[in-house]
C-alpha cells in the first residue's frame, strides 16, 4: 500500500483538505470517480500539483487531499471553474454534504517505521498543543504528518497506521478522527 510521503509534492505551497459526506460507500466511490474523471478530462490548471482521494472506512464519505503551488493559483482556478465542476458532480451524485475546505501546509513528518505498508490513514484536527501526544510512538503507528492551518489556529494530522485495529487499540478519546484508505491519485507534476 502507498505511504503518505510518496504522495507529497515538495513544491506544494498549500494543501487543501476537503471532506465530502455522501452517506454510502457506493456514493463515495461514484463521487470520487466523477471528480477524478473531471480532472483527467480538463486542462491542467496552473499550479495544481496533485489530487488524492481517500475513502472513509465507515463508508460515509471521502477526503480530498490536493496540493497546489499556492493559494493564489487555487483561488484563481476556483473562481473560474469550481461551480461548473461541482454542479456536474452534483448531477451525478446528488445530495453531497461538503462541510468545508481546510487550507494548510505540511510542516513536518514524524516517521516511526518506513518499511511497513500503511493499512489505514487517520485524519485528526486538533489544537496545536495536542500534536506531540498524537505523533508519539505507539504500536501500529507508522508515521504522522503534521499540517498547520493557514491561520495557525489548528493542526491537522494525517497518521499512517498498520491497520484500523492498531489505531483502535491506541485511541483513548479526546481528539476526533476519521479513518481512510487511499482510493485514487492524480498527479499533475512530480515537483
Amino acid at each position: 500500500m502507498t505511504r503518505f510521503l510518496d504522495l507529497v509534492r515538495p513544491a506544494a505551497g498549500t494543501v487543501l483538505m476537503s471532506e465530502w459526506l455522501t452517506g454510502t460507500a457506493e456514493r463515495s466511490r461514484a463521487a470520487a470517480d466523477a471528480v477524478m474523471d473531471e480532472w483527467a478530462a480538463a486542462e491542467t490548471p496552473s499550479g495544481r500539483l496533485a489530487q488524492h482521494v481517500f475513502l472513509s472506512t465507515d463508508g460515509t464519505g471521502l477526503l480530498f487531499y490536493a496540493q497546489w503551488t499556492s493559494d493564489k493559483d487555487h483561488l484563481a482556478w476556483a473562481r473560474a471553474n469550481r461551480t461548473r465542476a461541482v454542479s456536474h458532480i452534483d448531477t451525478l451524485v446528488p445530495g453531497i454534504d461538503r462541510p468545508g475546505l481546510a487550507r494548510s501546509r505540511l510542516t513536518h513528518s514524524v516517521v516511526h517505521d518506513s518499511e511497513q505498508p500503511a493499512g489505514v490513514f487517520v485524519v485528526s484536527t486538533m489544537a496545536v498543543d495536542e500534536v506531540e501526544v498524537t505523533v508519539a510512538p505507539v504500536p501500529g503507528l507508522l508515521a504522522a504528518h503534521v499540517h498547520m492551518t493557514s491561520d495557525g489556529a489548528q493542526a491537522m494530522v494525517v497518521a499512517e497506521w498498520t491497520n484500523a485495529a492498531s489505531h483502535a487499540s491506541a485511541t483513548t478519546g479526546g481528539v476526533g478522527f476519521k479513518r481512510y484508505t487511499l482510493y485514487r491519485a492524480f498527479d499533475d507534476d512530480r515537483r
